[in-house]
């Protein structure tokens, strides 16, 4: 990487060597519309100069919030032309949690998409006076807003334009003081145990992880990727932006979060990213089709999915494959797999990557039978999501793979996760007490995971280093995984796991409303909605047999045989951020959702059979309202170890 390598610099360097090649593309109006690299790098200056006309200045914070846009990703690379740092922002936050970010960064500018941020950000404005501009992508029910400081993305282009005009070389020369160790993006993390920090990730950082993970994956400027996670998460600024720019290739956004699917199969992505809870999802709507197809369709999909299941994996891997299997495999293409795959949108992947969460081996282990080469990376807000990566050839379902090119990963003494390499965070944004505690004086990262390494060098995740405890018998319990396991089950969708200092491990679960009630109606339950269905005896011992599922699998596991689930119960209502329950990339809050639901822990622990509970919760418009039921609880079959003795 040459000393002075920024993001605008990448953006110039396509312009002027494929001008003409598509750079962006989104679907409007059921039609799509494409910005070519030069287009794209033309309105990113004038938004540059537009911004520099309101006095935009370098070392300023940009706040960034909306769904995937073309434009507000060109906002990044706009801030960033005047030595300025993009702050995306969850575009589902209400204005209360975006309170806090807008003040921490200190944000007087923010490019929005539409109404619904606009009127969040006035409504943070009432007791954050320093929100002075407030510039919109699309105008539709602004027309008379007549708020100080309020101009379209239009109106800045404009702008910038009658400013570049009058400076003719000042935009070029704040793009020539760029450094590479310039900090490019501030991304805030999730704050499951306090406020958000924000993660300040220099162009260096960013850009090394891109070209990393490029190289490793052989990426060109030919592929074609869908962007429609979250722009403040991180994943999505490795794989939309920052990869994107290395490679430039086209990033394609949907018209809406509920086109997703539908713009996926038109897309065709030949690189395609997301969490498990989305593969899960997928799996979960064929599963469904499958049951209510006919019965020789159901048993054409279970005869080639045993053949896919048996030797799929290895055709991927390119291992040898009998003549009978391969014949049997090339039917069960034409047959199935290659319907299902472009019925998905998957058809076209080369590579696809999840990460977040653990994803269960039953799942991986599909997507990869029916030929999509589906891996697993590690990495953090704090590492540019880059620490591990799978090797093409050497995937395992219950690893995260080995260290990326250029990254060094060690385990501490307590079994933590420690991370060195270019691209740690700079800072903790105002924080130098928090970036003293993470980064030791050797310059390791500490991620808070617990880990191993297998033989062949390959780490896997246990659990937060913070969250893993003892059974009041001394035998290790590790939260996280439990859960993981649970919702490895398509009827689960959430799971938090209670056992730190117990005799035993109890569990509050969410069941899969979609999945859950596909399950009944199939079999003539009625249910009135998510409580009415979470309460019946059928649905609970639906979730017991996932539940003892579970348990038969932590038999065989060493020290977490002890670490079986006892007792279970549904909750009423469904784990929501709005609650505060979840974080905005649904990572569970374990403490808080103990406090909260203080009454059902000790019913669990106490032997009850039921617990009346009332909670309150918050609606989409503000509005706060009660939930209330009487919730069972049940006992749950534990399974003697492997070795002959009692769990």
């Amino acid at each position: 990487m040459t000393a002075g390598e920024t993001f605008p610099r990448l953006l110039a360097a396509h312009a002027a060597a494929r001008p003409d090649a598509p750079a962006l593309r989104e679907k409007y109006l059921g039609i799509w519309q494409t910005w070519t690299w030069r287009e794209t790098w033309t309105e990113v200056r004038e938004v540059a100069a537009g911004l520099a006309s309101l006095g935009f200045r370098r070392g300023q914070n940009l706040a960034i919030i909306g769904d995937n846009r073309p434009r507000l990703y060109m906002a990044f690379a706009s801030a960033q032309c005047l030595g300025g740092v993009a702050v995306p922002m969850y575009q589902d936050a209400i204005a209360d949690e975006m309170r806090y970010v807008l003040d921490n960064a200190e944000i007087e500018f923010a490019i929005v998409e539409d109404q619904e941020q606009v009127d969040k950000l006035l409504e943070a404005r009432d007791t954050l006076p320093t929100i002075r501009h407030i510039i919109y992508e699309d105008p539709r029910g602004l027309r008379n807003y007549a708020a100080p400081g309020l101009l379209s993305l239009d109106a800045l282009r404009a702008k910038g334009q009658e400013w570049l005009a009058a400076h003719a070389s000042r935009l070029d020369d704040e793009i020539a003081q760029g450094r590479t160790d310039d900090v490019s993006v501030m991304l805030y993390t999730s704050g499951t145990t306090g406020k958000p920090k924000g993660v300040a990730q220099t162009h260096a950082a960013m850009i090394f992880a891109a070209r990393g993970a490029v190289g490793f994956d052989h990426l060109t400027e030919r592929e074609n990727v869908l962007s429609y996670l979250p722009m403040a998460w991180v994943g999505d600024h490795l794989f939309s932006y920052a990869e994107w720019l290395v490679a430039g290739y086209t990033v394609n956004c949907p018209e809406s979060a509920d086109t997703v699917m539908i713009d996926l199969r038109e897309v065709g992505p030949t690189y395609y990213f997301a969490p498990p809870r989305i593969f899960e999802g997928m799996l979960t709507n064929v599963m469904i089709r499958m049951e209510d197809a006919s019965r020789w369709k159901r048993a054409l999909f279970d005869r080639f999915m045993k053949v896919a299941r048996r030797v799929g994996a290895d055709l991927l891997d390119g291992k040898s494959v009998g003549l009978a299997d391969r014949l049997a495999y090339a039917l069960g293409n034409v047959l199935i797999f290659g319907p299902l795959k472009n019925t998905l949108g998957l058809s076209r992947v080369r590579v696809a990557y999840t990460a977040g969460a653990a994803i269960g081996p039953d799942l991986f282990r599909f997507y990869r039978s029916i030929g999509i080469n589906l891996k697993q990376l590690y990495g953090q807000t704090e590492t540019c999501a880059y620490v591990t990566l799978q090797p093409d050839g050497e995937i395992k379902l219950d690893s995260v793979g080995k260290p990326a090119p250029g990254v060094e990963v060690k385990l501490a003494e307590n079994g933590e996760v420690l991370v060195r390499g270019p691209m740690v965070l700079k800072e903790y944004y105002k924080r130098p007490d928090a970036t003293a505690e993470a980064i030791d004086a050797e310059g390791y990262f500490h991620t808070g995971d617990a880990g191993v390494f297998d033989a062949d060098g390959h780490l896997k995740i246990i659990d937060r280093a913070k969250d893993v405890g003892r059974l009041a018998n001394g035998a290790l319990f590790a939260p996280n995984y439990i859960e993981n396991k649970l919702k490895f089950h398509p009827f689960i969708k959430e799971a938090v796991c209670f056992g730190h200092g117990r005799e035993s491990v109890m569990a509050f679960v969410n069941i899969d409303l979609t999945a859950v009630g596909n399950w009944a109606e199939r079999r003539g339950l009625v249910y009135s909605g998510y409580v009415d269905l979470a309460g019946k005896p059928e649905v609970y011992d639906l979730i017991r047999g996932c539940i003892e599922q579970v348990n038969a699998e932590l038999a065989g596991e060493g020290e977490l045989t002890h670490s079986q689930v006892s007792r279970f119960l549904v909750l009423h209502k469904e784990l929501d951020p709005d609650d505060d329950e979840l974080t905005r990339t649904r990572k569970v809050r374990r403490g808080f959702i103990a406090e909260k639901y203080q009454p059902l822990l000790d019913a669990l622990f106490g032997g009850k059979a039921v617990q009346h509970i009332e909670t309150q919760v918050k609606f989409e418009d503000g509005r706060t309202g009660v939930v209330a039921a009487d919730v069972r609880i049940c006992d749950v079959k534990r399974v003697p170890t492997r070795a002959g003795g009692a769990a």
